[in-house]
C-alpha cells in the first residue's frame, strides 16, 4: 500500500493488542490481534462506521503486516478482510502461517 497521508498515523498499541489508524486523536480503523510464539494471530478489524469506504482497513492492515515481517514473525489472518489482503497482495503471501 501507499504511504500514508500526512494527517493519518497508524500505531502497533500492543498494550491494546492492537494497530490503530488515527486522524489526530480520532480512532478511524483498528486490527485486533495477539501473539502465539513467532505467530501473529489477527481475529478481528473494525473501521468505524464514518470512516468506512475510504481505505482505512487496509491502511492499518498493510501497516500491520510490514511490522509483522519486521518482527521476523508470521501472520495467522483469521479475520476474512486481513486473509483476503494477504490473498490479494503477494508481497505479503510469504507471511502467511501454516
Amino acid at each position: 500500500m501507499s504511504e500514508l497521508p500526512a494527517d493519518l498515523t497508524v500505531a502497533d498499541r500492543a498494550d491494546l493488542g492492537r494497530f490503530e489508524l488515527r486522524r489526530g486523536d480520532e480512532l478511524l480503523a483498528f486490527a485486533d490481534y495477539t501473539v502465539h510464539d513467532d505467530v501473529v494471530v489477527m481475529p478481528h478489524t473494525v473501521t468505524l462506521p464514518a470512516h468506512r469506504g475510504e481505505g482505512n482497513a487496509a491502511r492499518v492492515v498493510s501497516f500491520a503486516l510490514g511490522e509483522i515481517r519486521r518482527s521476523g514473525r508470521r501472520v495467522d489472518p483469521q479475520c476474512w478482510f486481513v486473509a483476503q489482503y494477504v490473498a490479494d497482495h503477494p508481497e505479503f503471501h510469504d507471511l502467511r502461517a501454516g
